[in-house]
């Protein structure tokens, strides 16, 4: 089991939600959390997903959006 965790800034969000959304839908990844940080508008997503070869290209294809983040750790 593997945790995908993506975070963005607020901008990012409002300029690339939907090319994350679409990464998001092509990965068999349970969303775990998703929150927005209320002083700068920051989101933080969290994705649970079963196989390692998912999670490092859902990581890779996050981190390649312009000023996304993401890293995956073992459960």
């Amino acid at each position: 089991m593997w945790l995908v965790t993506i975070t963005c800034s607020a901008e990012a969000w409002k300029r690339d939600s939907a090319k994350f959304l679409a990464i998001a839908s092509k990965y068999a990844g349970i969303p775990v959390s998703s929150k927005k940080m209320k002083a700068d508008g920051d989101r933080i997503m969290q994705y649970q997903l079963e196989d390692v070869g998912d999670a490092e290209a859902f990581e890779e294809e996050c981190a390649a959006l312009p000023d996304f983040t993401a890293i995956f750790e073992s459960l």
